[in-house]
C-alpha cells in the first residue's frame, strides 16, 4: 500500500463524512460554538538494517533490514447538544504494518502503529462520546476549539463527565512535551507511560466513563472502563463486574520563576482474565501464561512531571511501575520505565512552529516476567525464546519541519540497546520520516 493510495482513500474518506453528516467540511461553520469538525492524516514510514542476533523467537524484532509504514485518517466531529452537554464522533480510516509485524521491542519505535489492526485500510469508529460539564463557579476560563474541544467559556471550577467510546490517554497522563506520536516523540514509552498497562483494544480505545473534578490550581479524574477478554485483542470483556479497568489521576499545576508545570501522580488497578507468570513456570517443558489465565487484579503507579524552563524550552520525566505478577494485558510489556527529555521550538533560528526533540528511555521487568521470558515463554508482543536480561534503554532524537500551518515533515532516529531486554541482541539503530496533516 503506497502513500499515494492511502491520500486518495483518505481523501474519499474525508468527503463521505462530509457528505453523510450533511456539512461541507471545506467552509467554515456558520457558528463554530455548536459544531467542531477537524481532520488528521498521519504517515510513518520506518526502517532499520541489520544487528547482531545469535537467535531469534517468534516474537523477536527481525535481524534483517525492513521498511515498513502506518498510516491513520481520522475526522473529529463535535456537535453542541444543550447547554455545557456535547457529543462527540470520530470515524478513523487505519492501514499499514510496524517493524517486524510490531514485535520484538517493549518500549516499540512507532506509537502510532497502536491504532492499527490490518494491513489494508480499514474503518472504524474510534471514539463516540458524551461530554457534560457542570459548573461550580469562580472565574471563567475560555475553551479553545480542536480536536474533540467545542470553543465555549466554563467555569474553572468545575465537574466533567464523559460516557462512551474514548481512549483513556485522552484524559490521563497528559504531557505537553511528550504525548502524542503523530507531532512529538514516535516512541510508545514516550507516548504514554509504559508501565501503566491502560485497558484498551488492539487499537487504543474502550468504553466507560470518566469524570475529573477541576480547581484554580488542581485536578482529579477518575475512570472506569472495559477491558480485553485477551491480551491486545480488540474484542472486550462483557463481565464487567469481573472485568474493568479503574483509574485515578492527581494533577498540580504550579509555577516555577514564571514557568508552568505540572506534576501528576497516576494509580490504576485492571481487573481481568490474566496469566501468572509465577504459575505459568511450573509449566513443563515450556511455560504458557495463557494456561494459567483467571479473573485477577493488576496494579501499579506513576508520576508525570512537565516544567517550561524557557519559552522555547521545556522538559518532562516520567516514572512509573507496575506488580509484573499478572501478565502484561493492553498497552505493552514494561513493568518499570524512566524516561526523561527536552523539547525546544525553533524560536531562536526563526522557525517557531518548528521542534526538536531528544529523549531518553530506560525499561526493565519484574523477576517473575523475566523468568518466565528465559525459560521460552512468550508475551504479546516481545520473547525471543530465551533471554540475558538487561534493561532495555532506547534513546530518540526528532526534528518536525513546519512546511505551512497545516503541514508537518518530521525526521526521528531511534538507538535501542537490549531490545526486548536481552543484551544478547542488538542494538538496532532506526530512521524514520513521519508526515502529518490537520485542520
Amino acid at each position: 500500500m503506497t502513500i499515494q493510495k492511502f491520500a486518495g482513500l483518505s481523501a474519499v474518506f474525508f468527503l463521505v463524512c462530509s457528505s453523510v453528516f450533511g456539512e461541507d467540511l471545506t467552509k467554515p461553520l456558520a457558528n463554530p460554538e455548536d459544531w467542531s469538525i477537524h481532520f488528521q492524516a498521519t504517515t510513518v514510514t520506518q526502517q532499520h538494517g541489520y544487528f547482531n542476533s545469535p537467535y531469534s523467537g517468534i516474537n523477536s524484532f527481525s535481524p534483517y533490514p525492513e521498511n515498513k509504514t502506518s498510516l491513520t485518517s481520522t475526522l473529529f466531529l463535535g456537535r453542541k447538544l444543550w447547554q455545557n452537554g456535547e457529543f462527540y464522533l470520530d470515524p478513523e480510516l487505519s492501514g499499514g504494518q510496524g517493524l517486524s509485524s510490531t514485535h520484538g521491542i517493549a518500549g516499540f519505535p512507532n506509537g502510532e502503529i497502536y491504532r492499527v489492526d490490518s494491513t489494508d485500510p480499514k474503518g472504524s469508529i474510534a471514539r463516540a462520546f458524551f461530554k457534560q460539564v457542570f459548573g461550580l463557579g469562580g472565574t471563567r476560563e475560555n475553551i479553545k476549539p480542536d480536536q474533540n474541544q467545542l470553543c465555549s467559556e466554563v467555569d474553572k471550577n468545575r465537574i466533567t463527565l464523559v460516557c462512551g467510546k474514548f481512549s483513556l490517554n485522552d484524559y490521563f497522563d497528559n504531557n505537553s512535551y511528550s504525548h502524542d506520536p503523530r507531532t512529538q516523540f514516535l516512541n510508545l514509552a514516550l507516548m504514554d507511560n509504559g508501565a501503566w498497562d491502560y485497558a484498551a483494544d488492539t487499537r487504543g480505545y474502550t468504553w466507560g466513563f470518566m469524570l475529573e473534578y477541576n480547581r484554580e490550581n488542581y485536578a482529579v479524574r477518575v475512570a472506569s472502563v472495559l477491558e480485553p477478554k485477551e491480551a491486545n485483542q480488540m474484542d472486550l470483556d462483557l463481565n464487567i463486574p469481573q472485568a474493568h479497568g479503574d483509574n485515578a489521576e492527581f494533577e498540580y499545576r504550579y509555577s516555577l520563576s514564571s514557568h508552568p508545570g505540572k506534576v501528576r501522580v497516576l494509580a490504576y488497578a485492571n481487573h481481568a482474565q490474566m496469566g501468572n507468570y509465577g504459575d505459568a513456570l511450573k509449566i513443563l517443558p515450556a511455560p504458557d501464561i495463557t494456561q494459567t489465565r483467571s479473573y485477577c487484579v493488576k496494579y501499579g503507579f506513576g508520576l508525570n512531571i512537565e516544567q517550561e524552563i524557557t519559552k522555547a524550552l521545556g522538559s518532562f520525566l516520567r516514572a512509573g511501575w507496575n506488580d509484573g505478577a499478572t501478565e502484561s494485558w493492553a498497552f505493552t510489556e514494561i513493568d518499570r520505565t524512566l524516561t526523561l527529555g527536552l523539547c525546544l521550538n525553533g524560536s531562536s533560528w526563526k522557525r517557531p512552529d518548528d521542534t526538536v526533540g531528544v529523549a531518553v528511555i530506560v525499561n526493565g521487568l519484574s523477576p517473575d516476567h523475566r523468568d518466565y521470558l528465559a525459560a521460552g515463554g512468550y508475551g504479546f508482543i516481545i520473547g525471543d525464546g530465551k533471554l540475558n536480561y538487561a534493561f532495555e534503554e532506547i534513546a530518540e532524537t526528532f526534528y518536525s519541519w513546519k512546511i505551512f500551518r497545516q503541514f508537518a515533515v518530521t525526521g526521528d532516529f531511534q538507538f535501542v540497546n537490549n531490545p526486548a531486554y536481552n543484551q544478547d541482541r542488538g542494538p538496532v539503530e532506526i530512521f524514520a520520516v513521519r508526515l502529518h496533516y490537520e485542520l
